[in-house]
């Protein structure tokens, strides 16, 4: 059971949570109880979220209410750190209570896989998927976008938003929606819909053995499609998957290296192998701080070269069904960014703001340090490169064997599909949000965005800002008196280098006549008289008062949007101190009183990540 958001559970479980938690739901016996059902539960979580694995915790709690019984522990993981080893751990301590309580003993079956792959040679080549996301984006049909059958948006303008020069990049990508009949909100998400890199699906393909025959269809059958189906459209090819379908570029998995052993090429790869699925610590050291995805740990164990370029004669070749990479690696998923516009001042087009994701992994006795590439931002930054018609910095040749410097991506899509004439487009859907803005302007604003968590808050501030050209049209400037102010604590290293919209808070505090403040926290160039750096949390306890009396006496708003792990804890740990103080106490009690029921009242609201 997955806990996202503020506690919520995910979409396909919000009728079951509903069910079991309301007295007056009868089940098929007549009675709100189960009395004898057996049950394992895990849970799906993030320990730098507030409300962490809620949803299990809840629904375990319901369960046992109603005379249900639990067979084991209930299990919890953390996707801050490690789901997988959580899930591991766990599940032979579960196993082992439930072959002793149903009687019953642990078969074979986990290396089996959940689907058969058959290539097929007379298949119409119009009816072979090859990287649409959809039906109707096969057959080029009208319908519904959304999460399901995403819309090709395309690209109006992508820039950089970091100053030239800079070792980081972070873009600016407007996306074209008319017609498209998707609406957004201020707050609201915008999927995007990635491909893995090229250097990764070359490489899956060579160790796969797969290289010459990448074009080949197949079709897919689940074996028992009750317990899996097909987590993608087919039929297709041997290169398609592994380009658009599943997620190849995540970090390989402890469990599947233990079942990938037995195709190995050498009794050495084998042993590598089982080493790193069976131990903890030399798997940790290796794959998880080496950053190895499935096609390098392959490559590693068969005493390949993963520096250079992978082709099928500097690639060993194991001979691993497909069908078992097909169920072993998840699908690959969309990457969602907070939409950094507004529709009342771009209705028919949603910005981004995203910062490119790349950073060096930990250096082993079996891989050297290299760079590592987020793919959704990185697959962006290709996108941006091409619409501005410049040829991305795709090979760094200083060194031999030649490195990947930017990684290159089949933006073109699916038949060209993502690209008309000089137009790139971008496969997005629209998620909602419950981040919003009181709908009352009167109802002070206290936002809290260091880095591209600043995103969400230029829509905010273009939403008030198209209320008040309609409040002054119709009333003059005295329309806003009785606005509540608008602030916006935001934060980056430096005012000339990464201070993203520099040029457009000005605007919009004119446009807002006063009501808008915007304070910034440059923490490699202004510091504390001790030399520590000042960050957002540092601004509001400055602006201490103002804050207290913006939310206690002007029934405020706070919004917090950026990194969970560190930035969101200090800010609240402030927020606590600071309303704590003003009610006369401290922030343990009488400040984290009132923070709980800010939340309660849906005036403490977050949009964070980690």
């Amino acid at each position: 059971m997955a806990t996202y958001g503020e506690g919520e559970p995910t979409d396909n479980a919000v009728t079951l949570c509903q069910n079991l938690s309301d007295d007056s739901f009868e089940f098929s016996n007549g009675e709100h109880k189960l009395p004898g059902l057996k049950y394992v539960i895990f849970g799906l979580g993030n320990k730098t979220y507030e409300h962490y694995n809620l949803i299990s915790r809840n629904v375990d709690a319901d369960l046992q209410k109603m005379g249900a019984i639990r067979i084991g522990e209930r299990g919890e993981g953390d996707d801050d750190k490690s789901m997988e080893e959580d899930y591991l751990e766990w599940k032979d301590g579960m196993w082992e209570e439930f072959a002793r309580v149903m009687g019953v003993e642990e078969g074979q079956g986990g290396d089996t896989p959940d689907f058969v792959v058959t290539e097929i040679s007379d298949h119409p080549p119009e009816k072979v998927y090859l990287g649409e996301l959809s039906a109707r984006a096969l057959t080029r049909s009208k319908g519904i976008h959304d999460a399901k059958n995403p819309y090709p948006a395309p690209i109006i303008v992508a820039r950089e938003l970091f100053a030239e020069g800079s070792d980081r990049n972070c873009i600016h990508v407007e996306l074209n929606t008319e017609n498209s009949g998707i609406t957004y909100q201020h707050g609201d998400h915008v999927g995007v819909w990635p491909t893995n890199a090229e250097v990764e699906v070359e490489r899956l393909l060579c160790a796969l053995g797969l290289h010459d025959k990448k074009d080949t269809i197949i079709n897919i059958e689940s074996l028992d499609p009750a317990l899996a189906k097909v987590p993608f459209p087919v039929p297709t090819t041997y290169v398609t998957v592994l380009r658009h379908y599943i997620d190849i570029s995540a970090v390989a998995g402890r469990q599947i290296l233990g079942v990938l052993s037995k195709f190995a090429p050498t009794p050495e790869a084998e042993e590598f192998l089982k080493n790193l699925n069976t131990n903890k610590e030399e798997y940790n050291n290796v794959v998880a701080h080496g950053c190895l995805k499935l096609g390098e740990v392959l490559q590693v164990a068969a005493g390949n070269d993963i520096h250079g370029a992978p082709t099928p004669e500097n690639t060993t070749a194991w001979k691993i069904p497909f069908d078992i990479i097909v169920s072993s690696i998840p699908r690959l998923q969309p990457r969602y960014y907070s939409i950094s516009s507004s529709p009342k001042l771009y209705p028919h087009s949603i910005h981004i703001t995203c910062v490119v994701l790349k950073y060096e992994s930990v250096e082993n006795q079996h891989v050297k340090t290299r760079w590592v590439y987020g793919v959704g931002s990185n697959f962006l930054l290709n996108l941006k490169f091409a619409a501005e018609g410049q040829e991305a910095p795709l090979i760094d040749s200083s060194e031999e064997p030649a490195k990947i410097f930017y990684p290159k991506y089949a933006i073109e899509g699916p038949r060209g599909a993502y690209k008309q004439d000089t137009v790139y487009k971008v496969p997005i859907h629209v998620r909602r949000s419950t981040f919003r803005l009181p709908t009352n302007p009167k109802s002070p604003v206290i936002m809290i965005g260091p880095g591209t968590g600043v995103a969400p808050f230029r829509g905010f501030v273009q939403e008030r800002v198209a209320m008040a050209r309609r409040t002054i049209e119709k009333n003059g400037p005295e329309g806003l008196a009785d606005w509540g102010s608008i602030r916006l604590y935001y934060g980056c290293r430096s005012s000339k280098t990464d201070f993203l919209y520099k040029e457009e808070w000005p605007e919009y505090a004119k446009e807002l006549h006063g009501k808008f403040t915007l304070r910034t926290a440059f923490s490699r160039e202004n510091f504390k008289p001790d030399g520590s750096k000042i960050y957002v949390q540092d601004l509001l306890w400055e602006d201490r008062e103002t804050v207290a009396d913006a939310i206690l006496n002007g029934k405020g708003y706070v919004y917090i949007c950026g990194d969970a792990r560190n930035m969101s804890k200090a800010v609240e740990e402030v927020l606590c101190k600071i309303l704590g103080e003003a009610k006369g106490g401290s922030a343990e009690a009488e400040g984290a009183a009132e923070v709980k029921l800010l939340k309660e009242r849906s005036r403490f609201l977050t949009d964070v990540w980690s």
